[in-house]
């Protein structure tokens, strides 16, 4: 009797090395809950999600992403190409795991193993950026946006989360005076003006903030969450900015936070993208579009949003 098969990919890499650590773990576990382990190693510029997925399309029912949320977003690119999809199973070892903390997969290892097997199958919804680039959780430009694809490998590696925080403060200067003009259109919404920061989310953690904490988040409705946070005009400002996003308070008046299924951007210069804490592209005119219930994931069976 054939076994079924899953795929597991491991970006060695990926945050404190904390995959490489698990993966004889996994490999065991996988083969003792009846699948065909097949492992492979994910290698920047030589061996990649997508095209793995897509040599392995209708061979696999279930795939096991080892990694942050960048390696979590080549693996939703290459699931949502299949014509047959597996489903997908998150085991996060990056340096932030936003989007693990609001599907509620646990941190811990172990426990996200379990989840892998035993959590709740649940259909979510995923951004496409108008060059066909795909994320799961967050498509951003503007202040601090670049320091999670900036920030160098070794120091994730040597300090995790604590990197980013430290690059942010050796560049705060630089961030906070980021200024763009540009028109965002959106179902039924149109707003033009300087922009310090904007992202298109479907998560309640972006960058290790949990910026909508306070806000009933939906990751299956088909719409996703477009705040803005214009230019600050003055220190007032960005006190205002800087303690309504501390609080989860998005009613400040430097915030707009709107509902949307899909979004144009029209910037009065290139604009440089970061989608899940990758680099994106630099666009002037992007449109992103939502696709509902694109993907299917192992997540924590308490989360019932």
């Amino acid at each position: 009797m054939e076994r079924k098969k899953a795929l597991i990919l491991l970006n060695a890499r990926a945050g404190m090395q904390k995959g490489t650590q698990c993966l004889l773990d996994v490999v065991k576990r996988t083969a003792k809950e009846g699948y065909e382990p097949i492992v492979y190693p994910i290698m920047h510029g030589r061996i990649n999600s997508e095209d793995i997925l897509a040599e392995y399309d209708g061979k696999i029912e279930l795939v096991i992403c080892i990694g942050g949320d960048g390696t979590l977003n080549h693996v939703v690119s290459g699931v949502v190409s299949m014509t047959e999809q597996p489903r997908i199973g998150y085991i996060p070892s990056g340096s932030t795991n936003d989007f693990a903390r609001t599907l509620g997969i646990p941190l811990n290892i172990q426990k996200a193993l379990d989840t892998c097997f035993r959590g709740e199958a649940f259909s979510y919804d995923v951004g496409m950026l108008g060059n066909g680039k795909m994320f799961s959780y967050t498509a951003a430009f503007g202040a601090f946006t670049k320091i999670s694809y900036d920030t160098d490998q070794k120091l994730k590696n040597a300090f995790g989360y604590g990197a980013y925080v430290l690059s942010a403060a050796g560049t705060l200067q630089e961030n906070l005076s980021f200024k763009r003009h540009m028109r965002i259109e959106a179902d039924g919404f149109v707003e033009e003006g300087d922009y310090l920061f904007g992202t298109l989310s479907n998560s309640v953690s972006i960058g290790g903030m949990e910026i909508l904490r306070n806000r009933d988040v939906k990751l299956d409705d088909g719409k996703m969450e477009l705040l803005l946070i214009h230019a600050p005009k003055n220190a007032m400002d960005i006190s205002s900015i800087l303690g309504a996003l501390m609080r989860g308070d998005a009613d400040d008046p430097n915030i707009t936070l709107y509902q949307t299924s899909k979004i144009t951007v029209t910037a009065d210069e290139k604009l440089e993208w970061s989608i899940d804490g990758e680099f994106g592209g630099s666009l002037q005119k992007t449109k992103i579009t939502v696709l509902p219930r694109a993907v299917t994931i192992m997540r924590g069976k308490e989360i019932k949003k």
